[in-house]
């Protein structure tokens, strides 16, 4: 069947990791054509790691996009730029904000020539606000919005924590989905959209749940408690609070390690006769939901012995013939190992795309979605795009390329 963004045209001018904010869009079918110097993107050569002398963040994010190169400082390459974008779904400035209209071909002309399209900027800190102007790589985001805790050595240094890096991540999702909302608006009125969105706001909005309870903290206990399960004490914000949690925490099994979650009564009553230890729901039967029976120790101990007797695979098959929740708990490297994996998510091919990487999550039932291309050298689809696109021939290429505005 068609891509379900088939058609849709995205000219993209992006260094680094921003550009991720179309990744996703190319994995649903659209074209993207990425704009850069005649250096190209470095990077290229940024981050690990390098895959045959390529970096792993480039072959992902930038995977099945089409590449010019373009210098944008020239009236040429300018010229250029404006016949891309004439009939373009959506622009996208993936670096610090207002480059494109500091250039002269930003929001305001592409609005006179191409009104029905969307133009999307993505920066680090956004358009506004005291940092606009500031440079900033990813992490910046993750402890701007408060995700990431400090930490320090052995020799006293403080350094950077292993964390999942929010901010570069968060942004594309939030960024793609507004695109998508501008352009089915744009197909049914005629009237295009301006978007600014910063990887530091979007990396707080997904930790939304930290943030607002601790706000929500500030009112007075009168107005906001804990759970009733817990006496309606506060606990601490978001996955702090299940610290002291032992009917929902991760124990020891044989050969790793098990989430167990069975804070709701009915799960726990089944857990306990699977595993014929009644004794246990009859001397700490719990509440009927969102009981941890935190700081039970005793009780923690005891599960302790029992989950140190089945492994991890043996305890999934338990839960889900039992009915009680049970998880693997995987690392990065053992991820790939896990049945669910190998079912569902599996490995686009390194001998297509430069390295094994994960494609796009969300099942089109009925339907395969298309794998990408390998991520483009700079400039690989110059003269296939201006052909294409702009319905050049080759002599006025030529003249281009003579002219320098093709890099």
């Amino acid at each position: 069947m068609t891509a379900p963004l088939a058609g849709m045209r995205v000219v993209e001018c992006s260094m680094l990791g921003p550009a991720a904010i179309t990744s996703a869009l190319v994995d649903l079918g659209a074209e993207v054509i990425k704009i850069e110097p005649a250096a190209g993107d470095y990077i290229r050569q940024m981050t690990w790691p390098i895959v045959e002398g390529v970096s792993l963040m480039h072959l992902h994010l930038n995977r099945g996009k089409k590449s010019v190169t373009l210098d944008l400082r020239s009236d040429e390459g300018k010229r250029v730029f404006r016949d891309l974008t004439k009939d373009a779904d959506v622009v996208v400035e993936a670096m610090r904000p207002g480059a494109l209209e500091r250039l002269g071909i930003g929001a305001s002309d592409l609005r006179d020539r191409n009104p029905k399209a969307v133009f999307a900027s993505i920066s680090g800190y956004g358009a506004t606000g005291p940092y606009k102007d500031y440079p900033s790589h990813g992490i910046a985001y993750d402890t701007w919005a408060g995700i990431v805790t400090p930490q320090v050595d052995e020799e006293g240094f403080t350094y950077i924590p292993e964390h999942v890096s929010i901010g570069i991540f968060a942004a594309p999702l939030y960024g793609a989905l507004a695109i998508l909302a501008a352009v089915i608006r744009a197909r049914a009125t005629g009237e295009g959209a301006e978007l600014e969105l910063a990887q530091s706001d979007c990396a707080a909005a997904f930790d939304w749940y930290r943030s607002e309870t601790y706000r929500a903290y500030e009112r007075p206990e009168s107005e906001v408690t804990g759970n009733p399960s817990d006496n309606y004490e506060r606990r601490a914000l978001g996955t702090a609070g299940m610290k002291e949690g032992v009917r929902y925490q991760i124990y020891e099994s044989a050969d790793g390690h098990v989430l167990f979650m069975a804070s709701e009564q009915a799960f726990w009553k089944n857990f306990c006769e699977g595993t014929g230890r009644m004794d246990l729901f009859e001397k700490w039967p719990g509440s009927t939901y969102a009981d941890h029976a935190r700081g039970n120790r005793e009780l923690q101990a005891e599960l302790r012995q029992i989950f140190a007797t089945k492994t991890s695979a043996e305890w999934m098959e338990f839960g889900g013939r039992i009915n009680t929740p049970i998880a693997p708990v995987n690392t990065p490297k053992t991820l790939a190992d896990d049945p669910q994996f190998a079912a569902r998510l599996g490995w686009l091919p390194a001998a297509r795309l430069g390295a094994d990487q994960l494609g796009f999550p969300v099942r089109y039932v009925g339907e395969t979605l298309p794998v990408p291309e390998k991520a483009p050298t700079a400039g690989e689809h110059t003269y296939e795009v201006l052909r294409a696109v702009c319905d050049y021939t080759d002599e006025q290429i030529a003249e281009l390329r003579e002219s320098g505005a093709l890099g």
